[in-house]
């Protein structure tokens, strides 16, 4: 909140200013999607993850991926559209109606993106459509209001949730 991510101690961890980081021994990973997929396979114990060796890995990395790369910069360029329209090739997203559309469809047969196990992807697409509601920046569906709802009644997003509260009274 004060800006310590642009401090030099802060920009030797991560030369980008962005939260969050992680240092996990003498590992440091940044970026949310990298830091859910090292932490996911580096304690496959708590089941967040689909090992390699199993056909759902490659749903589950793309989900994984999804948010940073297509949920994230399809906000931004719905909130602060561009004077001109850029040409639809240049986009990795497409367009944003149907990356909605695609999580939708992800989301609606639940619990999970990948039925009923919850993973580190349902971390990344959850916190993406949960602040993209907060703020409104996301269509409230009715897909992603039930899948947060159920996101929401998790112990661990509860334990986070106040976490943050205390930090923001702090």
């Amino acid at each position: 909140m004060n800006g310590e991510q642009y401090e030099p101690g802060y920009r030797a961890i991560n030369p980008m200013s962005k939260v969050p980081a992680l240092k996990h021994g003498d590992v440091v990973v940044t970026e949310a999607a990298a830091i859910c997929t090292y932490l996911a396979d580096a304690f496959p114990q708590a089941g967040l993850n689909v090992p390699i060796d199993d056909p759902r890995r490659g749903v589950y990395l793309k989900w994984l991926f999804f948010g940073p790369s297509c949920i994230e910069p399809a906000i931004t360029d719905h909130a602060f559209p561009r004077k001109e329209e850029p040409r639809r090739g240049m986009l990795g997203y497409g367009d944003f109606d149907r990356v909605m559309d695609v999580v939708a469809k992800a989301v609606e047969p639940g619990p999970y993106l990948l039925g009923e196990q919850f993973t580190a992807a349902d971390v990344i697409i959850g916190s993406n459509l949960r602040w993209g509601m907060m703020f409104d920046l996301i269509p409230k569906r009715s897909e992603f209001v039930a899948y947060v709802g159920r996101l929401e009644k998790r112990p661990a997003l509860q334990r986070a949730v106040a976490k943050d509260q205390e930090l923001a009274a702090a």
